[in-house]
């Protein structure tokens, strides 16, 4: 059975500025009291675009006005939007998202559907993946989504609609008696306010009592909308999942560590893990990279990044995972570190034209009259890893994806994985 999920921040502008406004006031979580964003502080103008479940308690809704939040709730807290924020932790959101399948529809910029089949064999269950995911958007990014899993889109959304926050839940056709039904029709997806109003003007107030109606007596009161409102109260719905189509800005992959890496030998096994996985999704894409980055979380939260622009555009994992170790001992200072992560930008098509450079037969990972990197004192001192050979390596790449094409991710892997990991997660 084909399933697909819908993946929806909870309180998305609320708890992406509250996870921003953590890092500068680790005491002060904007999801923990009654807060919202919206309007202005001073004037107390404008409407209410996100509230927190505190605020929500207090009667406050969205697109009420903010004057009316404050009559209800004096102490109230209120945060200006930044759409520049939102638009930066969207794009977090579906670039990890990416690192699955790029089956994904977004459909705002906080919700999203994704396909299930492509990335089934990964996991004993759908659940099981929905709430990897959840985990893994939580950890990596700081903030939570809820996932709906069901056999189409419009249960899919109702599913991730029901309690939260951080919660996944699923609707498959036999549980829509038990779990949708009893709700109101003014919980039902496409019912406006009006349309509701009127259902239950005609004595239909739940969504089995209008699952249960003539769709030929709806059809004569709402005309093609009746029809529609009866099916989606039936669960029925044929539009399919439609992966967005568009060019690609970045490719990445994060990974939050079971536990803290504290020296260099760990972190760069995490690395090359990332490496696979990010240089894969390249070659999938047919696209190389020019620019690299490598960012680290430390255990205290802290973040930083750097990167580097290459004369040659790269896809292979051992040319990325060299650059990668060359960024991270330039970068880390020693402090334990939560989160490791890969973006490559800057890319282009396969096809294109590549300039190459003078110094590709010694494959140089940076610009010319960059400087060499500074070596990192104590246990994060280490060599780099040895300059590949791109085309020998191209021509190993393609040998790997064509096994695991046939048989499987785990048909053939690297003999650095076959050790068990002790000090962190299996990124995705």
């Amino acid at each position: 059975m084909n399933l697909i999920f819908h993946i929806d921040v909870n309180s998305a502008f609320l708890s992406w500025s509250a996870a921003e406004k953590l890092k500068n006031d680790p005491s002060l979580d904007l999801r923990t009291i009654p807060s919202i964003i919206g309007g202005d502080k001073k004037s107390r103008h404008g409407v209410v675009l996100a509230k927190s479940v505190p605020a929500k308690k207090y009667g406050i809704q969205t697109g009420e006005p903010v004057i009316n939040a404050f009559r209800k709730c004096p102490f109230l807290v209120m945060e200006p939007p930044d759409h520049q924020l939102y638009h930066r932790r969207s794009q977090e959101l579906m670039e990890l998202l990416g690192s699955y399948t790029s089956d994904i529809e977004q459909v705002s910029i906080d919700e999203c559907y994704l396909a299930y089949s492509p990335i089934s064999h990964r996991f004993s269950s759908p659940e099981s993946a929905a709430r990897t995911i959840a985990d893994q958007v939580r950890n990596t990014l700081g903030f939570t989504v809820n996932v709906g899993i069901a056999p189409n889109k419009l249960l899919a959304k109702m599913a991730s609609d029901f309690e939260k926050p951080d919660r996944v839940h699923t609707l498959y056709k036999e549980e829509i008696p038990v779990k949708m039904w009893p709700l109101s029709v003014r919980e039902l997806f496409m019912v406006g306010k009006s349309s509701a109003a009127r259902l239950e003007e005609l004595g239909i107030h739940t969504i089995g009592e209008l699952a249960h109606a003539s769709p030929e007596f709806l059809e004569t009161q709402f005309k093609s909308q009746g029809r529609m409102m009866w099916e989606h109260a039936n669960g029925i719905d044929h539009s399919a999942l439609v992966p967005n189509d568009h060019t690609f800005k970045g490719i990445g992959n994060f990974t939050t560590l079971a536990s803290d890496a504290t020296d260099a030998r760990q972190a760069k096994q995490v690395l090359l893990s990332l490496s696979e996985q990010v240089s894969g999704r390249l070659r999938r894409k047919s696209q190389l990279a020019h620019t690299i980055t490598v960012e680290i979380k430390y255990n205290d939260f802290r973040s930083c990044s750097r990167q580097t622009q290459l004369l040659t555009p790269i896809s292979t994992c051992d040319a990325l995972y060299s650059c990668a170790c060359r960024l991270f001992d330039e970068l880390w200072n020693g402090t334990p570190i939560r989160l490791l992560g890969i973006r490559t930008t800057k890319l282009q098509a396969e096809s294109d034209p590549v300039q190459l450079s003078l110094f590709d037969g010694d494959f140089p990972l940076f610009p010319a009259d960059s400087s060499e990197p500074s070596t990192v004192s104590g246990s994060a001192a280490s060599s780099h890893p040895p300059k590949p050979d791109l085309e020998k390596q191209r021509r190993l790449d393609a040998a790997m994806d064509e096994i695991k094409k046939k048989f499987g991710e785990t048909a053939v892997m690297r003999g650095s994985f076959l050790e068990k990991k002790k000090n962190q997660q299996e990124p995705f």
